[in-house]
């Protein structure tokens, strides 16, 4: 079978001495950022960005993509233990990982949280290696119109699950596209919203902005919510949850599982979407609703389980179709960029080591974590107790010294503090920086596109409705924003996030 040969091949590349140091190192520092609150998964990519240029392109991405599912296991420990989580997928899990924690549950917790983790981390990658290939077979016969009118759906899709109101998150696209035309206008080389700054000419810094809305912001919320926080240190236990608890949590991790896998493909935060949807689900299946928010062990399972599913399957659309699913996959875009390697369906193809190694390096980098995980509970417990005012300022001095280095220029540092600033300002109007990352990331992409079709089309703007796919996608693009508008819909979806608000 071509399945079984290509993920041999894929075995191959990763299992090399060379690749599986970058592996763990990747899972080890996710681990290390998910658990320390201050910088997520997307400002650590970006601020590791420049390093990829010194290495291979297999071992970079993989190392990249092991720092981004990485994170998602680390981030459960700082919302069992402290009630913080470290990553945004990780919120739900605080609600009933902390309760469990007081009761001196902290361990099976933790325990639960690993297990179903990568029980969904290999499901997960299954279903990418399954699905991956057709789908890039289906993407080789997209053109401009048809990649534009996807550009469309995924960025009204981002919209649709992003948290909060819908007109906010319309807001941050359009921002976003905005600040992704300022530059060089590539077709007639007419600056456009540079005001004349000659460092605009070549566009805005697209790790200055990362850095600055996810790094330098999320350090400003730290600062602003510092204070005496319990670590429930003593409160650990053994690490083996009881065969009853791992019996309840049974169900929820498969649930978890299938919810994470399919919205994890979606743009705008899937793995978010599917941790905060499990609970729900969780909490409408249960005989026993009024345990959850007491220490349910189902709403860690689920969750965890969910979130790490849905952290696996963001790789699909980025691996088939070259289309960021969430603010870390757009990084993933920028890397290949940076290595020579024009994202699309042609990867499979033109690099099939990278493509497949990549997808084998995810079930090696899950099971590197629930190995190293549990043994590293203390060491993670004691990193955990450092004042934060000790940390903030190495984290800061790790940021400035990533974006400097990419382009050894100095206005990047002023920009990165003007995007630090601007992504404080939204946390505290809760406008969501995701929507507006995909928009930057994308805006140029779909510009490009937009005029390519109308150049091969004489100008006739039916073009994007006479092809069948480029109109099938636009008539998705209409339904989702005709659902989304309608009035249960948009209750049902503030449901699904409300416990995040609590």
């Amino acid at each position: 079978m071509d399945l079984l040969s290509n993920l041999a091949l894929g075995f191959s590349v990763a299992t090399s001495l060379e690749n599986l140091g970058f592996c763990l190192i990747g899972v080890l520092l996710g681990t290390l950022i998910g658990v320390l609150p201050g910088i997520g998964a997307t400002a650590t990519i970006a601020m590791l960005l420049p390093i990829t240029f010194q290495l291979e392109p297999v071992s970079s991405l993989i190392m990249l993509a092991g720092i981004y599912y990485g994170a998602q296991y680390g981030g459960s420990t700082t919302a069992i233990l402290i009630n913080m989580p470290g990553e945004s997928s990780s919120a739900v899990t605080a609600i009933d990982g902390y309760q469990m924690a007081r009761k001196g549950q902290a361990g099976a917790a933790l325990a639960i949280a690993a297990l179903g983790s990568f029980f969904a981390g290999t499901v997960s990658t299954f279903l990418v290696a399954v699905f991956a290939p057709p789908l890039t077979v289906v993407a080789l016969k997209f053109g401009a119109a048809e990649y534009f009118s996807l550009m469309v759906l995924g960025l009204v899709m981002s919209i649709a699950l992003a948290h909060g109101s819908v007109i906010k998150a319309l807001a941050m696209v359009v921002l976003g596209l905005l600040l992704g035309m300022v530059g060089t206008d590539v077709y007639t080389g007419t600056p456009r919203f540079t005001f004349g700054i000659p460092n605009y000419a070549d566009g805005l810094n697209f790790v200055a902005l990362a850095v600055g809305v996810f790094g330098i912001a999320e350090i400003l919320r730290n600062l602003e919510n510092e204070g005496d926080r319990e670590v429930l240190t003593k409160k650990v236990g053994r690490l083996w949850p009881s065969r009853a608890q791992m019996r309840e949590a049974f169900g929820p991790v498969l649930r978890g599982t299938g919810i994470g896998s399919v919205l994890g493909i979606l743009p705008g935060g899937g793995a978010v979407l599917a941790a905060f949807a499990s609970y729900t689900v969780e909490k409408r299946v249960s005989k026993t609703p009024r345990e959850f928010g007491q220490g349910a062990i189902a709403g860690v399972a689920g969750p965890e389980s969910a979130n790490n599913a849905g952290a696996q399957t963001s790789f699909i659309p980025l691996l088939t179709l070259g289309i960021p699913a969430n603010p870390v996959m757009a990084l993933m875009i920028g890397a290949m960029i940076i290595q020579g390697i024009v994202p699309g369906p042609d990867v499979a193809v033109e690099q099939p080591r990278l493509f497949w190694g990549i997808i084998a390096s995810m079930w090696i980098g899950n099971l590197m974590l629930v190995v190293l995980n549990l043994p590293l509970i203390g060491l993670w417990v004691r990193l955990l107790q450092v004042p934060y005012f000790v940390l903030f300022p190495i984290i800061m001095a790790m940021c400035a010294v990533g974006v400097y280095s990419v382009a050894s220029n100095t206005f990047d540092l002023y920009a990165v503090a003007g995007f630090g600033l601007l992504g404080y300002l939204m946390s505290r109007l809760r406008l969501e920086p995701a929507p507006l990352l995909l928009g930057f990331v994308l805006g140029p992409l779909m510009e490009e596109n937009l005029r390519r079709a109308m150049i091969l089309a004489r100008g006739d703007a039916t073009t994007f409705v006479t092809r069948p796919i480029s109109a099938t996608l636009l008539v998705l693009t209409v339904i989702v924003l005709v659902v989304v508008l309608l009035p249960a819909v948009r209750r049902g979806r503030d449901e699904v996030f409300t416990e995040s608000d609590g």
